[in-house]
């Protein structure tokens, strides 16, 4: 047995059905605010499952707890809001869109489970503050926990695949795994740290395959102390850097990642390499593109990408849609959800659209 089969069979875990109280994610509905309303609506309208998105929970405060300014006592009482909003709604199965959330979560039901007494003191503070009470979640997943264990509906339902459109062949994807899901507590994630496979599970299901390359479970570079820190921002670029380094030779169709920061750091620095030093990553000799495993759903199902939010992206994304053959209207792209003409980003060198396309300006 290899390695790789045996520590997926070590680390499984149980994944709800339906039902699901949602928490949304700050950074991702500033990065990719798309993402979290495909994920709404894909839940409920396309896979017809029952999910609160209750707008009275609040961030969990994980950055700052990682950057050392929000104390422990106090995150826990964060946390424990949620579980009471949780309860409140009538629900026990909470899941989490943001990765780092989700090692939050999981890091402070640990602590409860190994300190009691740290529990029925976060308890009395939350009663003080609040007057709430909360039982802790029966399940507790990631969000793309959760896009995996329906990964074979969604595939039933799709209306295109990860395959090149004219050759009928896999596109070689890239899966970034964000470090807050599995490495710090490897049976929280679905194959452990080292073989994680909620997005290969996704990738492989709906027709791609996943790229095996050197530096394929390093960090993207974000790291809160290495970006947040400005005197630090040269490791955050440096990562990601080895990174895309290490995959270019693999030539990837595109990058997927289940932690919004990863997603931004892997696009957004791609611009910043190219005006550094002039190197791009891409095989059109511009950026690879860089997906969140919700745009990479909304794309399978047939959504609008304009719809999902992918003009947000720092890497033009229109290679890979007319790679896989999903249909879109280039004049639409900056039209803002009221309709009217949101303005074009400066082109860069790791954008390929041409210069010259009229965009659907209405006043």
């Amino acid at each position: 047995m290899t390695m790789k089969r045996k520590s997926w069979q070590d680390y499984q875990k149980e994944i709800a059905d339906d039902h699901y109280y949602y928490a949304r994610s700050c950074i991702r509905q500033n990065f990719f605010p798309g993402s979290e309303k495909l994920f709404i609506d894909m839940l409920r309208n396309d896979l017809g499952k029952d999910l609160s998105d209750d707008p009275k929970h609040s961030s969990c405060t994980g950055i700052g707890y990682h950057s050392d300014i929000v104390p422990l006592d106090t995150i826990m009482t964060v946390v424990a809001r949620q579980f009471a909003l949780m309860t409140d709604a009538g629900y026990e199965n909470f899941i989490s869109s943001c990765i780092t959330s989700f090692g939050i979560y999981t890091e402070i039901l640990a602590t409860w489970e190994e300190f009691p007494e740290k529990e029925e003191q976060t308890r009395e503070y939350l009663y003080k503050a609040t007057g709430r009470e909360f039982r802790k979640p029966k399940s507790l997943a990631h969000t793309s926990d959760i896009v995996f264990h329906l990964r074979e509906e969604i595939a039933r339902k799709a209306k295109y695949r990860l395959v090149n459109a004219a050759t009928g062949e896999p596109l070689r994807v890239v899966e970034h795994i964000g470090c807050h899901y599995a490495k710090i507590f490897p049976k929280s994630g679905i194959g452990g740290s080292e073989f994680p496979y909620v997005l290969a599970g996704m990738v492989e299901s709906w027709g791609g395959e996943c790229v095996d390359y050197p530096e394929r479970r390093h960090c993207c570079g974000f790291g809160f102390r290495n970006y947040l820190v400005q005197a630090n921002r040269g490791y955050s670029i440096a990562n990601s850097h080895k990174k895309l380094e290490s995959m270019a030779p693999y030539k990837p169709d595109f990058i997927v990642a289940n932690c919004p920061g990863c997603a931004m750091f892997l696009d957004k620095w791609q611009y910043a390499i190219a005006e550094m030093e002039g190197t791009t990553y891409g095989q059109n000799g511009h950026g690879i593109p860089v997906l969140t495993y919700e745009e990479m759903a909304g794309l399978v199902l047939g959504y609008d990408p304009w719809e999902l939010g992918m003009q947000m992206h720092q890497v033009d994304v229109e290679p890979l849609l007319d790679k896989m053959g999903v249909e879109y209207d280039p004049a639409a792209k900056y039209l803002g959800r009221n309709g009217k003409y949101i303005g074009k980003p400066e082109s860069a060198v790791v954008n390929c659209c041409p210069t010259d396309t009229i965009y659907d300006i209405r006043e």
